[in-house]
């Protein structure tokens, strides 16, 4: 980098990042930093942008057509502290001549320990639990009471099987889970680790007692999981998405809750948030986080210098190494 400040690139960080993060751009870059970690508008963030030459934003900032048109042309990448870019119109990224990077890999071991965290929470009915020790409810134990859903020894369905779904995988075969997953391509033995793969989710949604969530949004995989293929699950299932909310059709989530199709969901991702649908909090068997998968001090700071890297290989020059547009 440059050894002077007026030489540096400047990046606006629309929110506010791990203090180890901040030193480091503080160090190469000239930083427009948000300490108050204020959620910018549309306007504001388009605002905030006409004079940088990098934007660092997070999934709650959305690039949309109508923003890349009001970028000015100086901005020539966006490095997400993020590994989803859902909230990235990528094509409208490409028109506009804008690169566009995530933070792959290094949220793989937080999110697939928040799943498990999901999964356990849910079927051991842990929110019930704790509300009612906190309220005083709890009166007495019973044999009767509390009983929840065992874990070890069922088959655990998981919907994209990459860096995450592996994570997840080899986590959950501590409990000695039967691995089911669907992916786009069959992974090779030495990843598969006797996982059974699925050419078809229709296909492998009856096999699943516990269906974990794990692919990007997609035209192709926006409210997959519909009435349609909540009915193909075994009856008392267990949900668990640490993905993206937009996977799932609340209605449909709501329904099979409701009905006993769905034993109990643990979520951490959701439509519209932080506006989560009343629905689910105000069911009982609903295990509900606020989309922490990767919230971690270790995972955080690690998020920051990837998507820094990114950033330092394209102002040297070079191409990024987690460019997804």
């Amino acid at each position: 980098m440059a050894d002077t400040a007026s030489k540096r690139p400047t990046v606006l960080v629309t929110r506010r990042l791990p203090d180890a993060v901040h030193a480091r751009l503080a160090r190469d870059y000239d930083a427009r930093l948000n300490p108050e970690d204020k959620l910018y508008t549309k306007d504001a963030l388009i605002a905030a942008a006409q004079d940088v030459d990098a934007i660092m934003p997070c999934h709650t900032e959305h690039f949309t057509e109508e923003v890349f048109a009001k970028l000015p042309e100086r901005v020539k990448i966006i490095a997400n502290f993020s590994v989803g870019y859902d909230h990235v119109d990528v094509e409208a990224a490409k028109k506009h001549g804008v690169i566009v990077t995530n933070t792959p890999e290094v949220l793989s071991d937080a999110t697939a320990e928040t799943t498990i965290l999901l999964m356990l929470g849910a079927a051991r009915r842990a929110s019930e639990g704790e509300r009612l020790v906190r309220s005083g409810g709890w009166k007495d134990w019973s044999p009767a009471f509390m009983v929840g859903l065992g874990v070890t020894g069922k088959r655990l369905g998981i919907l994209g099987m990459g860096r995450v779904g592996q994570t997840v995988a080899d986590l959950a075969r501590a409990f000695r889970m039967e691995i089911h997953y669907h992916n786009r391509t069959r992974l090779s033995p030495d990843k598969e680790k006797g996982a059974v793969w699925h050419d078809t989710l229709d296909d492998m949604l009856p096999h699943c007692d516990f269906l974990s969530l794990h692919c990007n949004v997609t035209a192709e995989t926006r409210g997959i999981m519909n009435a349609a293929r909540f009915a193909l699950l075994p009856d008392g299932a267990v949900l668990a998405n640490a993905a993206r909310g937009a996977v799932i059709d609340d209605d449909a989530l709501v329904d099979a809750l409701k009905s006993g199709k769905l034993f109990a969901a643990g979520i951490d991702a959701y439509n519209n948030e932080p506006n989560v649908d009343k629905r689910l909090i105000a069911l009982d068997n609903t295990f509900l986080l606020p989309h922490i998968g990767s919230a971690n001090r270790e995972t955080r700071d690690a998020m920051g210098f990837r998507a820094l890297d990114n950033l330092d290989a394209y102002f040297a020059g070079g191409t990024p190494g987690d460019r997804v547009a």
